[in-house]
């Protein structure tokens, strides 16, 4: 297992910055170069071309032949250092002058004719020796007695090879120091740069459990930096709120659950304490059990709303026929309410996007306390009614009113309007917040109204986006 820390942000951008400015500054350089080198090798062919041409008119008059014969150093001292090759001769016989203080081996080359203007072209570009350019040229002269002669020259580019050498090396050098000054440069600036997520990282280090309220400060931050901390600060609000929600409902768990163990506790204690009946205890067993089944239901719906994952729900959502799953409740209830004298009646249309199972919990738990709560010989109205951003869905039923200071908090957990019914067993404060929780993994709303003696729960569920 490889435990070796990477290296930082800070330092890997510096080497890029640096990698990319020799890169930068060595290309520039070597198009430099290559400019320069074409220069170099234009002049030095220029060179050797005005010379030929000059020796094409010396070589005209007849005294000039003579000196060839007569002084040969003459031309030696012309070509000026000893890198130079001069050769006049008569095809295919010894040369009437040969000056080749270096003894380099002369190439054999066609020579240009003589009416020919000699061009750039006419240059030919040779290996040379030890990796130094030779260049030549040779061409046909009509020297009158003498008649054709060639005359060839050339030269190892010995200056130009040197001084090429001297400025590659210096573009590489000045690259270097560049890249390397650029690389001091640029970790300085990214490390200043960095200064403020080093702070911020510094301050979300500090926040914990008991400052959770505590938000990161975009005051003078860089705005690239906003994002990060907005969406931080968003994640903190929902630390806080998970927090404040778990410690409530831990608070009423606790309360909730210390009811019925109270009471299954000290029932079975005095129970105990002397000798009864077989239906005293029949009796007792029947209170437990309906504690038991309290207990039970309240665990179920307390891991129903921790399980449930809001992205599952989000992805499982389908297109429900509005009409199909209200007559499914209105089926399902229906002997449960006939035992009260309860009328179902369900109608509705259009489309509910939503998770099949979340939606029928969701109408259960609504239709079970309409029946639980409604007045006998009375309806219960399951109604779908779309628009065009969604579908609404209530549920009205007649029976007592319930006061207004009480709608606000029917959907929080464990939350009662009849406090005298804290040990039915069929009743643990928790079925409308599951209703709640439900709506907002939709994305939907929830809301009641009671006037009159006709209480209605409206759920609206919101349409399938595009």
């Amino acid at each position: 297992m490889n435990n070796r820390r990477p290296h930082s942000l800070t330092l890997r951008l510096a080497l890029i910055f640096a990698l990319l400015a020799f890169a930068l500054l060595a290309t520039l350089g070597v198009a430099l170069y290559r400019e320069l080198e074409r220069e170099l090798v234009m002049r030095d062919d220029a060179a050797l071309i005005t010379r030929v041409n000059q020796l094409r008119n010396l070589l005209n008059d007849s005294n000039t032949l003579d000196l060839i014969k007569t002084k040969p150093e003459l031309f030696q001292n012309m070509l000026g250092n000893r890198e130079s090759v001069l050769s006049i001769a008569t095809p295919g016989q010894k040369p009437l002058l040969l000056v080749n203080p270096g003894n380099i081996e002369l190439p054999s080359i066609t020579p240009v004719p003589k009416d020919h203007e000699l061009i750039l072209a006419d240059v030919h570009h040779l290996p040379g020796v030890n990796g130094v350019p030779f260049s030549t040229v040779s061409a046909s002269i009509d020297s009158g007695d003498l008649g054709s002669l060639q005359v060839t020259t050339g030269r190892l580019m010995t200056e130009r090879t040197a001084v090429l050498a001297s400025y590659r090396l210096s573009v590489y050098i000045l690259a270097s120091i560049a890249a390397i000054i650029l690389a001091l440069v640029g970790y300085l600036l990214v490390h200043r740069g960095l200064l403020p997520l080093r702070r911020l990282a510094e301050h979300a280090q500090g926040i914990g459990v008991g400052n959770l309220a505590e938000r990161l400060d975009s005051h003078g931050a860089p705005k690239e930096l906003l994002p990060m901390i907005d969406a931080f600060n968003t994640m903190l609000e929902r630390l806080a709120k998970g927090f404040v929600q778990l410690g409530q409902v831990s608070t009423d768990m606790a309360h909730e659950l210390r009811t019925p163990i109270n009471n299954l506790l000290g029932e079975t204690q005095v129970a105990l304490q002397q000798s009864r009946s077989i239906e005293s205890y029949q009796h007792l067993l029947a209170s437990n059990v309906e504690e038991l089944e309290r207990l039970a239901r309240m665990l179920d719906n307390m891991l129903f709303l921790a399980r449930t994952d809001p992205a599952s729900a989000l992805r499982q959502r389908q297109a429900l026929s509005a009409v199909d799953e209200v007559k499914r409740i209105a089926d399902y209830f229906e002997g449960l309410a006939s035992d009260v004298d309860i009328r179902i009646i369900a109608k509705g249309e259009g489309v509910i996007w939503a998770e099949p199972m979340l939606l029928r919990r969701a109408l259960a738990n609504l239709c079970a306390n309409a029946i639980k709560y409604g007045a006998p010989n009375s309806e219960l109205l399951i109604e779908a009614a779309p628009d065009t951003e969604g579908i609404k869905l209530r549920i009205s039923n007649s029976g007592e009113t319930i006061a207004a200071e009480h709608l606000p908090r029917l959907f929080e957990r464990f939350y009662r309007v009849d406090q005298s019914r804290e040990r039915s067993a069929q009743s643990n404060g928790l079925g409308l917040s599951i209703v709640a929780t439900i709506m907002q993994l939709h994305n939907g709303r929830y809301s009641v109204s009671s006037e009159a003696g006709m209480t209605c729960f409206e759920l609206y569920f919101p349409r399938q986006e595009d």
